[in-house]
């Protein structure tokens, strides 16, 4: 007869309690996670988050409470969860999880490594570091109702970056406020500026200075005593962006003023920011009206949408646009609202002067109003219900990797509403790694389309290595016979080549760079495809994961192919630590919202999979966004099958 401890066989409860595994994120789908963990029996954990507690967090994060606000997440987690079984080992990290401390050797500690992330980056690099260590991953996500779960195993599955991924669309809230590096961040801003000044206001979409962004300020208690300082007595009290602006008569002014240059002198002072930055550079109305005075206005031609306006043109086209908006609240009278509508020209301008002048600032090139309209899309809630759904589904995925069991784990997708047999969730057989995937292929190689003659050295590694390819501390060396070190991972080795052009060093069409990332104990092989017909405000193109033009390798060479995941080259990487926002986030998506409920995708190609029950063929979605996902509200228990 098999013995039961609660609802799991004894061995399988035994094997949980001495089981040590790490979660990665602390958020939404990570407070219900670590819950789960506790509840069914783990008893060695350990979590890291880098993010504190904010306000907008408190209605689904139920770990947290309001006095909880300004601390460390995975800190305030560990004690809540603790009180539901104060038996359990857990150990918090108030840290980034791509801080040089967590390498290869770190995580061959854990027998499983689950993710509750919300940035691509991160995301990245954890499953990296998993394939390295060899170590099972549980990947997850959610957008709204939508969310997925899927596991990840060395040699035996996809790894997250085994399918391309449409372009980021969740950003955490503290890239949004204080370091935007994309157009679609100042956009992102603009759009809640539009909703802070004449919409329903929401304590997600702030636009301030985020004074306890982690990155800026490190001392939990002093970010714990600036969230409450408010509720002192005998402080200033607060007020809204929407009454400051009420009290200056909605002055355009005053607003452009307040918001391209107090905040932004403000944001300098927060000068651990700008240590590895470029900073902002504040704007001043009487300044740009007296340089425009002395200028002639250049003509412009083409299509009015598909222009791009210089500073003190959206300078202008901000005055107009608050002056009208402004005239619609008051037509509307005391306590109206306006809706933001991407066909409602007064709101399209708004959003497009303050998005421009964003980016300028942030030393970005303006787009046009075409441009700004295309991007701009819906915010998708986070749901509570979907976090809770998901945390459980991993759970239970867990259960079968700690049973032996990992050719029954799945891929499984949590639908808005049910398909075609009435699920709501939708398991499907895990593939097999991709052949021409550029981190778990056996010898990673790609050929990038650039202008050797215009790329800079800084923009191969921020730009290319760093954003496009996920790395955190890469060295490159040039394949030319010499081992000439294009850029180094060790600290001011090579910073005097940064601002020199890649031709500068003998790339040429054909070149192949050979790139190492020892903190994630990652090589890749890139071939250089130059070309001179980007188009424009493009850098570089991604042309596929085999050789276009580029020369087969020289067999002398070969020998710096390492397999990714040779435990031989497993070290710390000596770079400095990229910091990373772990759940204050705004996820966008398209207007459109057509798409049929059974197979709902967000881009990419459909293929066809077996379903895990039926065996029938079914479509599987691709991942959606950042982490692909979702999640839904379950009325009725027998639209979710069974997992096993």
């Amino acid at each position: 007869m098999v013995q039961l401890v609660g609802a799991l066989r004894k061995e399988l409860a035994d094997s949980l309690s001495s089981s040590k595994v790490l979660v990665v994120g602390a958020g939404g789908i990570g407070c219900e996670l670590l819950k789960n963990l506790v509840l069914t029996g783990f008893k060695n954990i350990e979590v890291i988050d880098l993010d504190t507690i904010d306000v907008s967090n408190l209605n689904r994060q139920f770990l947290f409470q309001k006095k909880h606000v300004g601390k460390s997440k995975a800190q305030v987690a560990k004690e809540s969860a603790l009180r539901f079984c104060p038996s359990a080992n857990i150990t918090a990290y108030h840290d980034s999880i791509m801080n040089p401390d967590y390498n290869v050797e770190y995580f061959r500690k854990f027998v499983l490594v689950m993710n509750a992330l919300d940035n691509r980056a991160a995301r990245n690099h954890v499953n990296r570091m998993c394939l390295a260590a060899d170590i099972p991953l549980i990947e997850s996500g959610t957008a709204g109702y939508l969310g997925q779960v899927t596991v990840i195993k060395k040699g035996l599955t996809e790894c997250y970056e085994c399918q391309p991924k449409a372009t980021q669309k969740t950003f955490p809230g503290c890239t949004i406020r204080n370091t935007p590096s994309e157009p679609i961040h100042c956009i992102v801003w603009a759009k809640y500026l539009f909703n802070q000044l004449f919409g329903e206001e929401d304590a997600d979409q702030e636009v301030s200075p985020d004074t306890a962004d982690p990155e800026a300020a490190w001392n939990p208690e002093e970010t714990a005593a600036r969230a409450t300082a408010s509720e002192q007595d005998g402080d200033i009290k607060r007020i809204s962006t929407k009454e400051w602006a009420r009290s200056t008569g909605y002055d355009p002014v005053k607003l452009f003023n307040k918001l391209f240059k107090d905040d932004i002198m403000y944001l300098l002072t927060m000068d651990k920011l700008w240590k590895k930055r470029k900073a902002p550079l504040p704007l001043d109305w009487l300044q740009l009206q007296s340089s425009a005075c002395t200028q002639e206005a250049s003509p412009h031609s083409g299509l009015k949408d598909q222009q791009v306006l210089g500073v003190w043109g959206n300078c202008q086209l901000f005055q107009h646009s608050v002056e009208t908006l402004r005239s619609q609240l008051q037509e509307k009278g005391d306590g109206a609202e306006l809706v933001w509508d991407k066909d409602d020209p007064p709101a399209m301008d708004f959003v497009t002067a303050a998005a421009n002048l964003r980016m300028h600032i942030f030393s970005m090139n303006m787009k046009s109003r075409f441009d700004v309209k295309s991007m701009a899309g819906n915010i998708i809630p986070a749901i509570a219900t979907t976090n809770a759904v998901i945390a459980g589904l991993i759970v239970l995925e867990g259960l079968k990797i700690l049973s032996g069991e990992l050719e029954s784990c799945r891929t499984i997708f949590l639908n808005k509403c049910p398909n075609l047999r009435k699920k709501l969730l939708v398991p499907c057989i895990l593939d097999r790694p991709s052949a021409d995937c550029y981190v778990c292929a056996s010898k990673p190689e790609v050929t990038v389309k650039l202008n050797v003659q215009k790329t800079m050295v800084v923009s191969l590694q921020d730009r290319i290595l760093k954003e496009r390819f996920g790395m955190v501390a890469p060295d490159v060396q040039i394949e030319d016979g010499k081992g000439t070190i294009l850029i180094s991972s060790e600290e001011g080795e090579t910073e005097a080549n940064n601002n020199k052009f890649l031709s500068d060093f003998g790339i040429r069409n054909g070149s192949r760079l050979q790139i190492d990332d020892f903190l994630q104990d990652y090589t890749l092989l890139i071939n250089v495809l130059h070309t001179e017909e980007l188009e424009r405000d493009v850098e570089f193109e991604v042309v596929g994961d085999a050789p276009d033009k580029a020369p087969p390798p020289p067999s002398k060479e070969e020998a710096n192919s390492i397999t990714n995941g040779n435990k031989d080259s497993a070290q710390p990487s000596t770079s400095t630590k990229v910091p990373e926002s772990e759940d204050d986030l705004m996820i966008i998506d398209s207007d459109e919202e057509g798409e049929p409920c059974s197979s709902a995708t967000s881009g990419g190609t459909k293929r066809k999979h077996s379903d895990a029950e039926t065996g029938e063929t079914s479509t599987k979605r691709p991942r959606t966004n950042q982490s692909s996902a979702a999640g839904v509200e379950d009325d009725d228990d027998d639209d979710i099958i069974a997992l096993d």
